[in-house]
């Protein structure tokens, strides 16, 4: 037997001691020897903390987020025996070294076959027929190390490095389906061409338009069978109508910018979209640009209703950023590496809590997004302590108990929102205001 079998053997055996049927239940430790295997990052000599435990870790820290690196690690009783069968505690550095040698790359392999996998399970808001995603980015502080300074400034006068992540997600589930990202220098539209052929078939991918590309619509739309997209106009935006199906309802040809045509030559001079006003618009946003052609396959009101489901993808980042990392803007990595290991390692375990809510509303009937993240994720992170001699490893057997008192997780349905007129708020006095008083007369 090689060594590498070996050392997989001697995994498969403590796993199988201490009951990691946390991430397990959702990750089979058979994804987590391929991701390490395929990335060439498997332990080839047997270790008290080898590779395949590190990658339980850097999960485990995606959502122990008021923890310590040593505090997860002995919570999850992730180190293996030494020589003489003892457990003593790893050394900080020890555990940061075998966190340096897995690298990102395992994360990276891991989110997306988890990503790919799970989206099977997940349900989909529909229109027409068709799935409904969203796309969006969002910035993820980093320390002003002289690694991480390579990411870059989201702004001028920002302290902090940043990263610039652009994800699909679904708006039923706020599933993420996949994920890019990296420094800020470079454009929301390149990491939103790293997403094309992640959206399922028979899809509407819902962008913002600061997303306007023909080069990223049409590798979108030709990326698999029936994979649309819609997105808002700007103010000044040029088009010629060529056909008109109401008042409303139009199909329209767009120039293509010369500076896109010396980039990607293949994309002509011109391309085609279904233009669709909203016929009473409230706000900025006046009309929308589609690649569902066809009106009598996708009807105009559904196409300018579905456009606000974009904003669960903003609701899921809050989320993300105000619970699951604490709110705390700044991401623990020191090394460039370090921070995609970390951000990959996040996103995982974000959706391991999106699919145990879609499980406690399949459970109780209800839609996902009525189960409360917050209390989820509580509850989640309470397994971790409360596991603590009687179910070592992570998220015990007890979520099958949480599904079953996830009552106590369901939200009250929202209540419609009374029509109020937009209005600015009056802006407070930078200083107090002294009143003068008048001199009391004498008797």
């Amino acid at each position: 037997m090689s060594e590498f079998s070996k050392e997989l053997q001697v995994t498969a055996e403590f796993c199988n001691d201490h009951h990691i049927d946390a991430f397990s239940k959702h990750i089979p430790l058979e994804w987590v020897e391929e991701a390490v295997k395929q990335t060439g990052k498997a332990s080839v000599r047997k270790r008290r903390f080898p590779a395949e435990q590190a990658v339980w870790l850097v999960l485990g820290i995606g959502l122990l987020r008021n923890r310590s690196i040593q505090s997860v690690c002995d919570k999850l009783e992730l180190a293996f025996p030494d020589a003489k069968g003892e457990l003593p505690p790893l050394a900080t550095s020890s555990i940061i070294k075998g966190k340096e040698k897995l690298g990102s790359e395992p994360m990276r392999y891991l989110f997306k076959m988890t990503a790919a996998q799970w989206e099977q399970q997940c349900d989909f808001d529909h229109m027409c027929g068709l799935k409904v995603l969203s796309v969006d980015g969002t910035y993820f502080k980093t320390h002003d190390t002289e690694s991480n300074q390579k990411f870059g400034y989201a702004q001028r006068t920002a302290s902090f490095p940043s990263v610039l992540a652009v994800t699909l997600m679904s708006t039923k589930t706020h599933m993420l389906s996949d994920a890019a990202f990296g420094p800020v220098t470079n454009s929301e539209i390149s990491y939103a061409q790293q997403l094309v052929g992640s959206a399922p078939e028979s899809s509407l991918t819902l962008f913002d338009r600061g997303f306007i590309s023909a080069e990223l619509f049409m590798s979108w739309e030709g990326s698999g069978p029936n994979t649309h997209w819609l997105t808002p106009i700007k103010s000044k935006f040029r088009y010629e109508i060529i056909d008109s199906y109401s008042e409303y309802d139009h199909l329209i040809e767009m120039p293509i910018s010369p500076q896109a045509q010396r980039q990607a030559p293949h994309l002509g001079k011109t391309w085609k979209a279904r233009l669709v006003m909203i016929p009473s618009p409230k706000g900025e946003i006046k009309g929308f640009i589609t690649s569902c052609l066809c009106p009598n396959t996708y009807a105009l009101q559904e196409l300018v209703e579905v456009y606000w489901q974009r904003w669960e993808i903003e609701r899921g980042y809050g989320e993300l950023k105000q619970y699951q990392l604490a709110n705390k803007p700044i991401l623990r990595s020191l090394k460039s590496d370090g921070i995609y290991q970390e951000l990959w390692g996040i996103l995982t375990s974000y959706n391991i809590i999106r699919l145990e809510m879609s499980e406690i509303a399949k459970a109780h009937n209800v839609p996902p997004l009525r189960v409360s993240f917050i209390n989820a994720l509580y509850l989640i992170q309470d397994e971790f302590i409360w596991s603590d001699g009687r179910s070592p490893g992570t998220i015990p057997k007890a979520l099958k108990t949480l599904r079953e008192s996830g009552k106590r997780l369901i939200l009250p349905e929202k209540r419609k929102r009374k029509p109020y007129p937009r209005a600015v708020l009056k802006k407070t006095a930078k200083y107090p205001t002294r009143v003068r008083q008048k001199n009391a007369t004498r008797s």
